[in-house]
């Protein structure tokens, strides 16, 4: 039996041209040990725009139906140069129903599953079924599309924090659908945490979700703020989506401000450990670190798939069964709209979500 539909595929040649758009498919019956799924919804997160626009110019794309090709910069391009000329796939995660199952997988046929198939932006998907998590009737697939990359990923910080023996986090960018669920974590397991967002908005709306301390960037005092809130947590593991700009460095500023208070002076600076860790790009430009902060600093990228490799599967398998018992309560998504394939390649959608602002995700609905 054969399944046909659309798949959308993302290359870039070498010339720097970026072409993003569907194509017609068909897939055949899943392997052993793998199911198919018609995925009914998967959400566009920044690691998919990573893969699907990296830093194309989109603005000036060239549009047309389930099509869109821009341009590449020079040096993007020249460091991509293993991705040249392959029409590569794209999508993280998603729900969808299972249509066809491989051997060892039949239990899962007819069941509604969120999974990590990397290929969800397509009419079906086939992903290994060991990673997919069955949801309950109760469950609808926009609530189970976005159940592994941001619940996966707050859980991970604390995770992180735990096994490297800090006892507080610093979260930026924080009023995203991933800050929100790490608000509600460290609330609920008694875990310091200071906020940082950009907006008196985003600070209500962490304050109304039972966050102590959310601090808006935009305001003149803002570092003061940020050694304050740290020298009270403690908060001395910093997770940073945004990557370019000096927000890195203020907060390990701000961490070595509190560290010193009331100690003797170092010429090298506290001897508290300090880190950051960058998890995203939302900021493209260049990281800059004013070196304010002493000698004992980190400052490191952070990625899920490395982190559960490293914690082990007894720690990751704790995580996925807390996502599954509290899907629709701490890991609940919020979307700013909902299109279907076609119209995720549009250019008012592509301008919209690919600006990667705070709140305004996309869900995917290829069946819908």
């Amino acid at each position: 039996m054969t399944f046909s539909g659309k798949q959308l595929t993302t290359q870039l040649d070498a010339d720097g041209t970026l072409t993003v758009q569907l194509n017609d498919k068909t897939w055949d019956a899943p392997k052993p040990g793998q199911v198919l799924i018609k995925v009914e919804a998967t959400p566009i997160n920044p690691s998919d725009l990573g893969l699907l626009f990296a830093s194309a110019d989109t603005d000036n794309a060239e549009y047309a139906p389930g099509k869109v090709v821009a341009q590449m910069p020079d040096n993007a391009t020249r460091a991509m140069k293993a991705r040249h000329g392959m029409a590569m796939p794209a999508g993280n995660e998603a729900a969808g129903i299972v249509v066809a199952a491989g051997e060892g997988a039949e239990d899962l046929m007819g069941k509604r599953v969120a999974c990590v198939p990397g290929t969800a932006y397509g009419s079906y998907a086939f992903a290994e079924a060991a990673m997919c998590m069955p949801v309950g009737d109760d469950v609808s697939a926009e609530q189970a599309a976005s159940s592994f990359v941001n619940p996966m990923t707050a859980l991970g910080f604390v995770e992180t924090m735990k096994l490297e023996g800090f006892t507080g986090i610093v979260h930026a960018a924080a009023a995203s659908n991933l800050g929100q669920m790490l608000v509600k974590i460290c609330k609920a397991d008694g875990v310091p945490l200071v906020n940082i967002v950009r907006s008196a908005e985003q600070v209500k709306l962490l304050k109304d979700l039972g966050a102590t301390y959310v601090l808006d960037m935009t305001d003149a005092d803002f570092m003061a703020q940020l050694i304050d809130a740290i020298g009270e947590t403690k908060a001395m593991i910093g997770f940073d989506p945004i990557g370019g700009g000096t927000l890195a460095g203020q907060i390990l500023t701000a961490m070595e401000a509190a560290a010193s208070r009331g100690a003797a002076f170092s010429r090298y600076g506290s001897s508290e450990a300090k880190k950051v860790y960058i998890y995203g790009a939302l900021d493209l430009g260049p990281t800059i670190l004013n070196r304010a902060f002493g000698l004992t600093w980190d400052l490191a990228g952070w990625l899920l798939t490395p982190f559960m490799a490293k914690a082990g599967m007894e720690v990751v398998g704790r995580m996925r069964n807390r996502v599954a018992s509290e899907l629709t309560t701490t890991f609940a998504s919020h979307y700013k709209a909902r299109v279907s394939l076609e119209d995720m390649l549009s250019q008012s959608a592509v301008s919209e979500y690919n600006a990667r602002r705070t709140g305004e995700k996309y869900l995917v609905e290829p069946n819908g």
